[in-house]
């Protein structure tokens, strides 16, 4: 029995209904988005909204969207989730990178420029450089899922050139990503 999608629970006063409701919401977006596609102006706007948590559901959504997004929806939202990864905010930046990365998945028309985005993440300023450290992490994961499928070499080679200066990131879970890549991929 399919449960019904009330996107009013996201705004109820009782913590356990609003987070237990973006819970759900967000394993409907990754299990079945047919579900809850009709909704994605919805979560276009929420991407906005000030609960940090509310937001990050929302951008969660919008990458798993991705896969079914037949009306290009998310295609407009690019330019906002590339602005959410220089926000200064470790967590708004990851969940952007790994929205991004299901679109480079479901839109490979989108890679070179996902990719490009992501590596800019090594400049930006976070909270701390531990901060942008991890969000280097999420970033090799991200790029590592659909790496094998680039086609252009200068991009390949940039990305390349990125995850080598990782070998000397002082976060050690980043520079065995890094290091791991480099083994599975510098062949390519």
């Amino acid at each position: 029995m399919k449960t019904m999608i009330n996107l009013e629970d996201l705004f109820s006063k009782d913590p356990k209904i609003k987070y237990g409701c973006a819970r759900n919401l967000s394993a409907i977006a990754k299990d079945n988005p047919k579900r809850i596609y009709s909704h994605i102006d919805f979560f276009e706007k929420l991407m906005d909204n000030e609960n940090n948590i509310l937001k990050w559901i929302a951008i969660d959504i919008i990458g798993f969207l991705s896969k079914i997004d037949k009306e290009k929806k998310i295609d407009k939202q690019m330019d906002k989730l590339f602005s959410l990864l220089n926000v200064g905010k470790m967590i708004t930046a990851n969940h952007a990178i790994t929205a991004l990365g299901n679109i480079a998945l479901t839109k490979p028309e989108y890679q070179e420029k996902i990719t490009e985005a992501l590596l800019k993440v090594e400049q930006y300023k976070y909270d701390t450089d531990e901060c942008r450290n991890i969000a280097i992490g999420n970033v090799i994961l991200v790029i590592g899922s659909y790496f094998g499928s680039l086609e252009n070499i200068k991009t390949k080679k940039a990305v390349i050139e990125f995850i080598e200066r990782q070998n000397k990131n002082t976060r050690n879970a980043t520079k065995n990503k890094a290091e791991k890549f480099l083994r599975k991929f510098s062949k390519s």
